[in-house]
């Protein structure tokens, strides 16, 4: 399945590269909602949530809401807690995403009881062979093929985003991927640099779904040909 992206930055639509320098702002959530109609997810991350930023005020959970509610949004950005993991799922969101909580055990188990394991996507991020969480500013010491198995019994599948190449239109690690899918059976979705339909078709073949984001806000690649591959 390829799941594109809507990441949300001060009430605007963005891509970022690496997750810190923004290249572009796309159309408004409803427009990037009409683009992507011929996808049945779509991938919505709360950047400023997953910084730290306005987590008591936040600008942004009006167009969370307004996406989540017209379409079946898998939503991530800055989800540490129970509460707003459970506010998310009422807001519509299909399933969740959790980076940061998913190494923090008590949160993390609070967290799966309060939306269900079933609802719950846990993001495995990495940055120079390590896992990296808070917005990819802060480095772990372990990798995310050391710990996906221990974190299985938490969740449904996992988000993993190949921060090196995020943003920068230069291609992924396929070789990560595959140890990744050789680590486990759970559900898997690749991100961080996907650029071309081969690559894309190759992820298919380990049985991995392809989010994607700067691919397809420059036009890099086509829409209409990713939802005849998605069908």
């Amino acid at each position: 399945m390829i799941i594109p992206c809507i990441d949300l930055m001060d009430g605007k639509v963005v891509q970022l590269i690496q997750g810190r320098e923004k290249a572009l702002e796309g159309g408004s959530p409803l427009e990037m909602l009409a683009r992507f109609a011929a996808f049945p997810q779509i991938q919505v991350i709360d950047l400023d949530a997953a910084l730290g930023k306005n987590l008591d005020n936040d600008s942004n959970d009006s167009l969370v809401e307004l996406v989540a509610s017209r379409c079946i949004a898998r939503v991530g950005g800055g989800v540490r807690s129970p509460e707003r993991a459970r506010a998310l799922i009422e807001q519509g969101a299909y399933r969740v995403i959790v980076g940061t909580a998913a190494f923090d055990r008590e949160k993390l188990t609070g967290i799966a009881n309060a939306v269900g394991r079933d609802r719950l996507i846990i993001a495995l991020d990495s940055k120079g062979g390590k896992v990296v969480t808070h917005g990819w500013r802060e480095a772990t010491n372990f990798t995310a093929e050391e710990v996906i198995r221990h974190l299985e019994p938490y969740c449904s599948g996992f988000l993993c985003t190949y921060v090196d190449k995020e943003g920068m239109l230069e291609g992924t690690d396929l070789d990560w991927f595959r140890r990744l899918r050789a680590a486990t059976s759970h559900e898997l979705t690749a991100a961080g640099g996907i650029t071309t339909i081969g690559e894309i078709k190759e992820l298919h073949k380990l049985g991995i779904h392809a989010a994607l984001g700067m691919a397809i806000y420059t036009g890099r690649l086509n829409l209409a040909e990713l939802a005849l591959l998605n069908a």
